[in-house]
């Protein structure tokens, strides 16, 4: 896929999972609007995986550490042919293989149950170290929150990473700024970001998180340095794609009334990519 493909896939996954969350009752919209780029690029472009064979032991392997955005993540999945899209529908409700956080023992193609945060980050390194030990050549991509690196767990986990040489891993920061009350400043404040983590050993990048060109020129490259874990900070806008939920810390935990989901679909074209059904694949 190149850029332009890529960028009608964004809209088309924005407007699936909004729709899904507004049919299942619940969800974090902005945490999931935020990221959707970067696993496009991660799905589409990157990861060496099967829906055919989702437990293959060769295959790349992805930890989504900010669990609550997984509704980015479903709408990818049944797409690349892990699940029936028929089960996006049954999002948040009883019986449903999908919850508000992902579950590895029910649905293909997720490698960890996360949503804890600080806990998917150490458990993706421990895969990296795993693989190293087993001389494989697969690698480990994970996605974390910016509010999630205040915790303790991730700080000691970068450490070990670092400690052990592990290129064969890829963290990428969501950096969007904000958490579920209040921007991050405000609570435990990480500048300066970028050199903490270079002070604990990785190689880090910055980039725009919504820009196709940056994220795939920077992501193909890796190892960005041999010996080293990589790093990416993802710049993005948190409720990317719906105008008033951009940059504003309440909706973290709100969902849009009549009104404002009408405002919303309009937005994300909705009626172009699921045509105003919620009820059906």
């Amino acid at each position: 896929m190149n850029a332009e493909a890529l960028q009608k896939k964004a809209e088309e996954i924005r407007a699936v999972l909004f729709e899904m969350i507004c049919n299942g009752g619940g969800g974090h919209i902005p945490a999931a609007l935020s990221i959707v780029e970067l696993l496009i690029v991660l799905y589409y472009r990157v990861l060496r995986i099967d829906p055919k064979n989702p437990d293959d032991p060769r295959r790349d392997r992805f930890i989504l550490s900010k669990g609550h955005a997984a509704t980015a993540l479903y709408p990818i999945l049944a797409d690349k042919g892990f699940f029936s899209k028929k089960h996006l529908w049954t999002y948040g409700q009883k019986g449903t293989i999908l919850g508000g956080h992902p579950e590895m023992h029910l649905i293909p193609g997720i490698d960890a149950s996360t949503g804890s945060l600080g806990h998917g980050f150490p458990f993706a390194i421990g895969i990296a170290f795993s693989g190293r030990l087993d001389q494989a050549d697969y690698k480990v991509y994970t996605i974390l929150g910016d509010g999630e690196c205040q915790e303790g767990s991730i700080w000691e986990a970068a450490l070990f990473a670092a400690q052990k040489g592990l290129d064969n891993l890829v963290a990428i920061i969501d950096h969007n700024k904000l958490q579920a009350l209040a921007p991050l400043g405000e609570i435990v404040g990480l500048e300066p970001f970028a050199d903490k983590w270079r002070a604990f050993g990785w190689s880090v990048k910055e980039i725009d998180g919504h820009n196709f060109d940056e994220i795939i020129s920077t992501i193909e490259t890796i190892p960005f340095e041999k010996g080293k874990p990589g790093l990416i900070i993802a710049n993005t806008i948190k409720g990317k794609g719906i105008s008033y939920m951009e940059n504003v810390p309440i909706w973290h935990y709100r969902l849009p009334n009549e009104e404002e989901m009408k405002e919303a679909r309009k937005e994300l074209k909705c009626s172009l990519y699921v045509g105003g059904r919620t009820k059906q694949a």
